[in-house]
């Protein structure tokens, strides 16, 4: 009979951590979904922290993770639209999708989550975005979407690390997309009490 070596079996347990929450640059990940998400991104010249992740429901089906970057963690919707510099939601798809009903479920949320008056306003840009979908034919298990706020320069999205559109320069149109993951009516409450660190990620 073999005798189990409880040092050994400690020193394993600690590699087998380290392997899964560092990637090959050293950056702390939680796995959300199936997915890794580093605990600190980039967007522009900025650093951000991860101030929650989880992953979006619809009925019983996972169809995309989300994790929010911010530049100092928040607690509240109202403190993270009004919070300055730049912010990122990045959004990991956990099944393939049509990509255009995909967008219109985004604009549906944004009928949801915000009033006439924010909507008509920014008419312009909402229309853009719905069309960004239209270019695409299908989001794929594991293709990524960046919707970045960069000073300076405005809302910025990028699918699969390329940017899609050219930036829109109103804040205002940022915090209405956020709106739809952290406003009154959010597209999964699970998942806003994840986004606002108030869950565990989940996997």
């Amino acid at each position: 009979m073999v005798r189990s070596n409880p040092g050994r079996s400690i020193l394993l347990s600690l590699a087998a951590a380290l392997v899964f929450t560092c990637n090959a640059a050293g950056a702390a990940t939680v796995a959300v979904g199936g997915f890794p998400y580093d605990e600190s991104s980039r967007a522009g010249s900025q650093d951000l922290k991860l101030n929650g992740a989880g992953v979006r429901f619809k009925l019983i089906f996972p169809v995309y993770s989300a994790g929010l970057y911010l530049t100092d963690k928040k607690k509240t919707p109202a403190e993270i639209y009004a919070a300055p510099g730049a912010k990122r939601m990045r959004l990991v798809m956990q099944r393939t999708v049509n990509a255009e009903e995909f967008g219109q479920a985004f604009l549906t949320g944004i009928q949801q989550t915000s009033d006439k008056a924010e909507r008509t306003r920014l008419i312009e840009p909402l229309m853009k975005f719905g069309q960004l979908f239209a270019t695409v034919p299908e989001l794929k298990k594991g293709d990524t979407i960046a919707i970045d706020y960069v000073p300076g320069q405005g809302t910025v999205i990028l699918i699969n690390g390329k940017q899609a559109a050219e930036p829109t320069a109103d804040p205002g149109f940022y915090t209405m997309l956020l709106k739809i993951w952290l406003g009154d009516k959010p597209a999964d409450t699970k998942l806003k009490n994840a986004l606002l660190g108030e869950a565990d990620a989940g996997s």
